[in-house]
C-alpha cells in the first residue's frame, strides 16, 4: 500500500495534453455528504472550545465565528488573529470525534477517483491529521498523492489566492489552467475560478453564478471533465 504523506514536496508530474493534470478536492462536505453530521459536530466542538477555554459567552460565539469566517476565512484564524490561541490545540480539540458514528466508505467514490489520469490531492482548511482520519475512515487513502493543509497554507487559507499558489507549488502545478477543484463552499469555488482553475461546486445541482461546474454525484465526475477538458475555467 502507497503511504500518504504530508506534503514535503513536488511529486512527478502527469502530462495529458494540454488538459487537466492537477485535482485538488476539499475534504469535509465534499468527500463524505453533509449528511453525516460530522462536520456540524466539529462546528460544535469549536463552540465549545470558544467557551470553555476562551470564557466566550456562548450568545456572543454564532456572530464571533461568522464574523472572524467571513474576515479570515477560518474561525481558526479569526481567533489566533484576536485571542492568540495555539493552532494545533485547537485543530486537535475541535477534531477530536469518533469517526465511525459518522463515515463509512463509499465505493462509488474510490472507483472514481482511481480512474481519474490526474494527480490527486487534499486541499483542506483542516489539519492533516484530521484529514489523514477521515481518509483512512473512507478508505481513499491511495486515492491521493498527498494533504495540503491549513498549517502550510498559513498566513493563508482558501479562499485566499494566496492559498491556491502555495498548493500549486507544493502540488508541482506551474499552470492554472491545468488545475481543478471540488470544494462545497461556493466562495471557495468563486475565488477558484477567478484564480484560473475549473472550479466545481460539489452538493449542488444545476448550474450555479460561483462555479464553473456544479457536481452531485461522483460517477458523474469523468464526463464532467471530459466534457470540459481544456476550455477556459471561467
Amino acid at each position: 500500500m502507497r503511504p500518504l504523506y504530508h506534503v514535503a514536496c513536488a511529486s512527478r508530474y502527469y502530462n495529458i495534453g494540454m488538459g487537466y493534470t492537477t485535482l485538488f478536492c476539499d475534504l469535509d462536505d465534499t468527500l463524505y455528504p453533509a449528511s453525516t453530521g460530522l462536520w456540524q459536530a466539529i462546528k460544535e466542538r469549536m463552540n465549545v472550545y470558544m467557551h470553555e477555554r476562551l470564557g466566550i459567552p456562548w450568545e456572543e460565539i454564532p456572530h464571533l465565528r461568522e464574523a472572524y469566517f467571513t474576515q479570515y476565512g477560518t474561525t481558526l484564524r479569526g481567533l489566533k488573529a484576536h485571542h492568540g490561541v495555539d493552532e494545533q490545540d485547537f485543530l486537535a480539540f475541535v477534531h477530536d470525534l469518533p469517526l465511525e458514528r459518522y463515515l463509512k466508505p463509499d465505493p462509488q467514490l474510490r472507483q472514481v477517483l482511481q480512474s481519474l489520469p490526474l494527480r490527486k490531492w487534499v486541499l483542506t482548511n483542516s489539519d492533516v491529521n484530521h484529514a489523514r482520519r477521515v481518509l483512512r475512515f473512507l478508505e481513499l487513502e491511495e486515492c491521493f498523492e498527498g494533504i495540503i493543509d491549513i498549517l502550510q497554507l498559513a498566513p493563508y487559507c482558501k479562499p485566499q489566492p494566496e492559498a491556491f499558489t502555495i498548493a500549486m507549488r507544493l502540488a508541482g502545478e506551474d499552470h492554472p489552467e491545468r488545475c481543478v477543484l471540488i470544494d462545497d463552499l461556493p466562495r471557495t469555488v468563486e475565488a477558484a475560478r477567478r484564480f484560473g482553475w475549473f472550479a466545481i461546486l460539489y452538493g449542488v445541482e444545476g448550474p450555479h453564478p460561483a462555479a464553473s461546474a456544479t457536481l452531485n454525484d461522483w460517477g458523474k465526475l469523468p464526463m464532467l471533465l471530459n466534457q470540459h477538458n481544456g476550455r477556459d475555467a471561467c
